[in-house]
């Protein structure tokens, strides 16, 4: 029966016993759940879920409800569920998900606010703190007040992208119906991220192609690298453009036409784009959104985590609730056809993917958040075939055999070079490749040396000859 309770709790933690004299250690968990989807505590189990059992089941039940009415502020929803397991005592007790957030521990002189971070219950980061005080005023970020007056700023992007996706004039009067300032003139924060000024400091995109599988030094590993920095509209043009100049379509020819077989489908990245800078948390200061393409994928990272709701990799993609962390911004976009209103966001990546010649299910996109970030990945599906194709082509290129190769690399290295200098030297296009079948061996061989050894993926890294 213990099995079935567990198994139907989103979230669950386990207690040997009460602790009566520091009630903390499981009131935390008490605030936790309640500031996030709720959860259930079981009394008279350990970690590893034996049955333990409770000596008096009925005085711990109610010393549990007294010191939750006590030391919990407000007062969460919650229900204490005795039960018999092997003959022996236990309590279940189901907090549930609260609309007065934040819910705070509040004794022995400390008021602190509890998250769930992965299976422990942390205090509540201030980003984290601040999103739950506008959950519990019924309020969102994008909806808020600023004192940047709206006379004081341009929408030209805005208005024209408005007119050009709807046929229609984005008229003064819009500013206010659609929640990017309030009748006086000041603008909200959604107002302030749509004007031509950068005036959200965490409005931005990092943009790189890494040159293989991994990160490594953006000076030395990256193929290209932006950062943009603005108006919502912007960066997402700017961030398609990015990837579209940083993937390829490839070609194939049949009888009387031919087939493109693009990297990724552009609407597909659109899409999660889009869901990037709609659902990201801006309360998180000094972040900004990633897009990282490598050589067989392209990765999409946004700061805050599932908005309401338990992580995405639990989650059937099926069942995802449409909760909006930023409802005035998700209006405005549904109006210019940038996304639809009853978040089919994810379906849509997932079908527009799978259309894309040469798709295979392993190629599905993945999805992954937790309490602060928010990821998409999506494989190159012409990864293998170019990887080959670079292969066949960098053989084809270079006649010399690899004892002559290698012998160039150790007298062009009579001096540091970097490894960018090595390969345009020596006329290799694949980096990767060049690594794996000549660098690195040299580097084991240690006939070739690192000028920074102690850190291998250093923006100064260079080689030498022993």
């Amino acid at each position: 029966m213990i099995d079935r309770w567990i198994a139907e709790a989103t979230e669950c933690d386990f207690k040997v016993a009460l602790e009566v004299k520091k009630p903390k250690s499981w009131l935390k968990t008490v605030s936790a759940f309640a500031n996030g989807i709720g959860g259930t505590l079981f009394f008279g189990v350990d970690d590893n879920r034996n049955i333990v059992g409770l000596s008096d089941v009925q005085t711990d039940a109610e010393i549990i409800s007294r010191l939750i009415k006590e030391r919990i502020t407000p007062l969460p929803e919650f229900v204490l569920t005795p039960m018999q397991e092997q003959g022996k005592g236990l309590l279940s007790l189901t907090v549930y998900s609260g609309s007065s957030t934040p819910y705070f521990y509040k004794a022995d002189g400390v008021t602190e606010a509890y998250a769930r971070i992965g299976n422990e219950s942390v205090a509540a980061p201030d980003y984290m703190l601040r999103e739950l005080i506008l959950k519990g005023t019924n309020r969102t970020f994008d909806s808020l007040i600023t004192d940047s007056r709206k006379a004081d700023y341009s929408f030209t992007l805005l208005e024209a992208t408005y007119l050009e996706r709807t046929k229609l004039h984005f008229e003064s009067t819009d500013y206010v119906s659609f929640g990017l300032s309030d009748k006086e003139g000041y603008l909200t924060n959604a107002g302030r991220l749509l004007s031509d000024q950068y005036i959200v400091y965490n409005s931005r995109i990092f943009c790189t192609r890494w040159n293989g599988l991994d990160k490594g030094s953006v000076f030395d590993d990256a193929v290209d690298d932006k950062e943009y920095e603005g108006n919502l509209i912007y960066l997402l043009r700017s961030g398609t453009e990015f990837v579209r100049n940083n993937s390829k379509v490839r070609f194939e020819k049949k009888e009387q036409y031919r087939v493109d077989k693009p990297d990724y489908s552009e609407r597909a990245i659109t899409e999660a784009l889009v869901n990037a800078l709609i659902h990201r948390d801006y309360l998180v200061m000094g972040s900004e959104i990633h897009i990282d393409i490598y050589d067989d994928r392209l990765e999409i990272h946004s700061p805050g985590g599932m908005y309401r709701g338990k992580p995405i990799q639990e989650c059937g993609l099926d069942e995802i609730d449409s909760v909006r962390r930023n409802p005035v911004l998700a209006d405005l976009f549904h109006r210019m056809k940038f996304m639809e209103r009853r978040g089919s966001g994810i379906k849509k990546i997932l079908y527009e993917t799978a259309k894309l010649p040469g798709y295979a299910e392993e190629m599905k996109p993945v999805f992954h958040s937790t309490q602060s970030s928010f990821s998409v990945t999506l494989m190159n599906v012409n990864y293998s075939a170019r990887l080959q194709s670079d292969q066949d082509s960098d053989r084809d290129s270079d006649q010399d055999s690899d004892q002559d190769v290698t012998k160039k690399i150790l007298d062009f290295c009579s001096m540091a070079r970097s490894k960018r200098e090595i390969c345009e030297y020596l006329g290799f296009n694949n980096l990767t490749y060049f690594t794996r079948t000549y660098l690195n061996p040299l580097l084991e061989e240690k006939v070739l040396l690192r000028t920074v050894p102690d850190k291998p993926s250093s923006k100064n890294q260079k080689y030498i000859r022993a």
